[in-house]
């Protein structure tokens, strides 16, 4: 009889069981990537520098950069400071398709990591970072929750 009883708990519980065992996440639309990316843009042409904008999934440099900070969870900049050599992370820096450098920064609302923004090719990574954040700011209200 035990046995039919936990095939029959089984056959009842199954979506209750899978949907406490699960979580939904938040994901930018290619709309609103978009509009991270020309805000960024803008801004780096703005104060005359011809950059790479990256959202996550493009050209190798910001699009490292963008991969970096949220693989890690972690603004570039910061990164590269956490990976300089003789520091525990420095191996980090030495893996496949990491940017340790400035222009990656995590796009984060309502507790969430929604993704990253990375930008190259400004005259340094606190420029790039400026730009990024430009792009941050001109989605804040549409991501927000």
């Amino acid at each position: 009889m035990k046995p039919a009883l936990l095939l029959l708990c089984l056959a009842i519980f199954p979506l209750a069981a899978s949907a406490q065992g699960t979580h939904s996440i938040k994901l930018l639309t290619p709309e609103t990537a978009l509009k991270a990316a020309q805000a960024a843009l803008n801004k780096c042409r703005d104060n005359g520098y011809q950059a790479t904008i990256a959202v996550v999934h493009t050209p190798r440099t910001a699009r490292a950069k963008a991969y970096s900070a949220v693989s890690f969870r972690t603004n570039t900049t910061e990164l590269a400071e956490a990976t300089q050599a003789g520091r525990p992370q420095s191996g980090i820096r030495h893996l496949p398709g990491v940017a340790a450098v400035g222009g990656g920064l995590m796009i984060e609302a309502g507790g969430s990591l929604l993704g990253a923004i990375g930008v190259s090719g400004a005259p340094g990574g606190k420029e790039d970072d400026a730009c990024a954040a430009a792009g941050i700011a001109a989605i804040r209200e549409d991501i927000e929750f």
